[in-house]
């Protein structure tokens, strides 16, 4: 079961890169999976065992759910932005209060506002950089293409490991998400190409996800209030950024508004719902252990 869980928490992470604006790491920590993520990863070579029965499973369900929503995600983007918006949203704001309490529990002082307000406005300013033009990737573009996919790869596990920050979204800033999309798209037309794209792609985005995590894990051990505050910010702000980050064209009819309003408020019923029921499930079982 406890694998399960893993592969569940991966799976929603792994949806979540895909999607301009909603931030793997932001998730990772809705989930209440993140600072286990960091630890596991940093300290791999002193704890390879425990770590890789942590990470595998984790990384399987990053993987198939990556596979098995890529095409149905891509279509949302594309058709019904809106109501994708709406849906994470409700998603990410049902889950803010249990986050803001656990950081509220390590203190609040002046300088973890500051932290917090600093990583909101840093998250907000990402949304604001002009895109970059689209690029074509293939084995004959240019040689200066080749470590910058590298470096991109790094950006993107940034932005799995810090939470707030979007991955998918900085590949838009520099212009790699649609043709990364497209050389996935077309892995089965040029399978050679788009292999030794992705792969390199990859390598960085290893890279960046080993050395950050390690980074991450310093910081959440020497300044843990600081830390914590700034994810809250990087967290609040990735809401907002989610309705910067959809380009919604002219699919806001008010029929898609229509749809969106009621994604919105089904899950807010359902999680209160699922909260309630939880709730009194543990209420139950604490009774039954007095008894």
């Amino acid at each position: 079961m406890k694998y399960l869980k893993l592969i569940a928490k991966g799976a929603v992470v792994g949806i979540g890169m895909i999607i301009p604006g909603v931030s793997g790491g932001t998730l990772a920590v809705l989930l209440g999976i993140y600072d286990e993520l960091i630890l596991r990863i940093s300290s791999l070579r002193k704890e390879l065992k425990k770590g890789l029965l942590f990470l595998l499973p984790f990384l399987l369900g990053m993987i198939l759910a990556f596979m098995a929503m890529y095409f149905p995600l891509k279509l949302a983007i594309e058709h019904i932005p809106f109501e994708l918006c709406m849906t994470f949203v409700a998603l990410m704001l049902v889950s803010c209060p249990k986050m803001c309490l656990e950081a509220y529990k390590t203190g609040l002082h002046k300088i973890d506002i500051l932290c917090s307000l600093f990583a909101f406005c840093l998250c907000i300013g990402l949304c604001f950089i002009p895109l970059g033009n689209d690029i074509v990737l293939n084995l004959n573009m240019a040689w200066y293409m080749y470590p910058l996919l590298f470096i991109s790869g790094i950006l993107a596990s940034v932005a799995l490991v810090i939470p707030g920050i979007s991955g998918s979204m900085l590949l838009l800033i520099i212009g790699l998400y649609k043709p990364l999309l497209d050389t996935i798209s077309n892995i089965l037309t040029t399978p050679l190409d788009s292999i030794v794209i992705l792969l390199l792609f990859a390598i960085g985005l290893l890279v960046g996800f080993f050395s950050i995590a390690k980074l991450m894990r310093f910081l959440l051990k020497r300044f843990v209030h600081q830390t914590k505050w700034a994810i809250v910010g990087f967290v609040i702000a990735s809401i907002i950024g989610l309705f910067l980050a959809f380009d919604f064209k002219d699919l806001l009819t008010p029929l898609h508004i229509g749809v969106g309003i009621g994604c919105f408020i089904c899950i807010i019923i359902l999680s209160v719902i699922l909260f309630w029921f939880t709730k009194r499930n543990r209420r139950n079982d604490s009774l039954e252990e007095e008894a």
